[in-house]
């Protein structure tokens, strides 16, 4: 392969994807439907391949629409900048905005579902995430070149709109916004959030919600690909040395999804994916396998001046024709823990080798493991819809939302 030049870093994380909130008042008369989407599951990455299991479930809903099928007059769909992304699909995405956001306090509905809109969504998703854990823990047992643990996540940022085959997005810009015609454009969920956002969720949330930092982390991912596993990316977590060498400390295949829910809020800042994946530990590599891996590795160089942070001599990016490096990110983050949940703050950096793309983000990932721990338990279905909805209560008051005020 090519030696990949230095590329100055050019990524802009977009600030501001929707204005800042202000007051909202509850308008949650309808959940639309929740028919698997027919048009598109989205299929690209940053970097590498997503794997999808055969019969995942990939949804997306509104929450605060007011009448079949419209959006509040307030509600409107905007381009957004953001260079990656438009790079990649030739285009600025459409997100929807609202422009009267308020606080969805209101007294006189105090105590309804209308009022609760986190008792709604976990009404809509339970089963999906029951049915979900069910079908990954009969595959678990199959996989013996592998370690598989079920992760259930929820991610934050905004559910972007593309054209697509059937639908241009100047159609959409010259007629009613319907959930209907949103329905057939392609969508990505963009999980990059402004700096204050992460700020925010680091001095204010964390100790709100009780979780306690744990460690943090100065991280290099280099994805590979492997000719004799065409359906996965194999993750390379490694760290710098001392002396500036790369050093690996484990070896992974790319998550598969199970299940992708994707929640616009309409009445608030972030919008919300919960997502259930199984994460895979390789623990059968064989010891060529391992020292081709291990050279790949070895052969970088940590570059501050190249998007991703490092960069491989000419013709060290591959391996014979078994393994090529394919992309590489650069995080750093830190991680904060509880009993139920584990949160992680991360800035990363970004490059694919393919495309050439680089692109620098801000990232908050909340790790639902309480949820997966009572799942594992027999007869606990009941106990996993409480766990559920209080968690999407905490989700809805602390992280969806630019402004929080600390405790008295």
């Amino acid at each position: 392969m090519a030696c990949i030049p230095p590329h100055k870093r050019h990524s802009t994380v977009l600030e501001k994807l929707s204005p800042t909130p202000g007051c909202l008042v509850p308008r949650f008369k309808r959940y639309t439907n929740l028919n698997p989407a027919k048009s598109y599951i989205e299929r690209t990455q940053r970097s590498g391949k997503i794997g999808y299991a055969n019969n995942a479930i990939s949804r997306w809903f509104v929450v605060g629409s007011t009448h079949a099928d419209q959006f509040p007059a307030s509600v409107n769909l905007e381009p957004v900048s953001i260079e990656a992304l438009e790079q990649r699909m030739g285009g600025k995405p459409l997100a929807l905005v609202n422009s009267h956001l308020m606080r969805e306090e209101c007294n006189d509905q105090r105590g309804s579902i209308l009022s609760r809109p986190w008792a709604s969504i976990s009404g809509t998703v339970s089963q999906d995430i029951l049915s979900t854990f069910e079908i990954m823990k009969n595959e678990m047992d199959f996989h013996e070149l592998e370690i598989m643990k079920p992760v259930l996540v929820a991610k934050f940022g905004k559910v972007l709109f593309h054209g697509s085959p059937s639908v241009s997005l100047e159609d959409i810009k010259e007629s009613e916004v319907t959930e209907a015609t949103l329905r057939q454009l392609r969508r990505t969920f963009y999980t990059s959030v402004p700096t204050s956002y992460m700020e925010n969720i680091v001095d204010v949330v964390a100790p709100e919600i009780g979780v306690d930092f744990e460690d943090e982390k100065d991280i290099y991912n280099v994805k590979l690909s492997d000719s004799r596993r065409q359906d996965a990316v194999i993750s390379c977590k490694c760290s710098v040395t001392n002396d500036n060498r790369l050093e690996l400390y484990k070896v992974e295949l790319s998550q598969i999804r199970h299940m992708v829910i994707d929640i616009s809020c309409l009445e608030k800042s972030q919008d919300l994916r919960l997502m259930f994946c199984a994460k895979r530990i390789l623990t059968s590599l064989t010891d060529d396998e391992k020292r081709s891996i291990r050279e790949l590795i070895n052969s970088a160089v940590p570059d501050t001046h190249v998007k991703g942070g490092l960069r491989w001599p000419v013709g060290k990016a591959s391996s014979g024709d078994r393994y090529n490096v394919i992309g590489v990110w650069h995080t750093i983050s830190k991680t904060y823990n509880s009993p139920s949940l584990r949160l992680k703050v991360r800035r990363a950096d970004r490059f694919d080798f393919k495309t050439s793309i680089g692109e620098a983000t801000n990232e908050v990932v909340l790790k639902l493991k309480g949820i997966v721990t009572e799942l594992q338990e027999p007869k606990l279905q009941d106990s996993v819809s409480v766990m559920l909805e209080d968690t999407l209560k905490l989700i809805w008051e602390h992280f969806l939302s630019y402004e929080h005020s600390p405790l008295p």
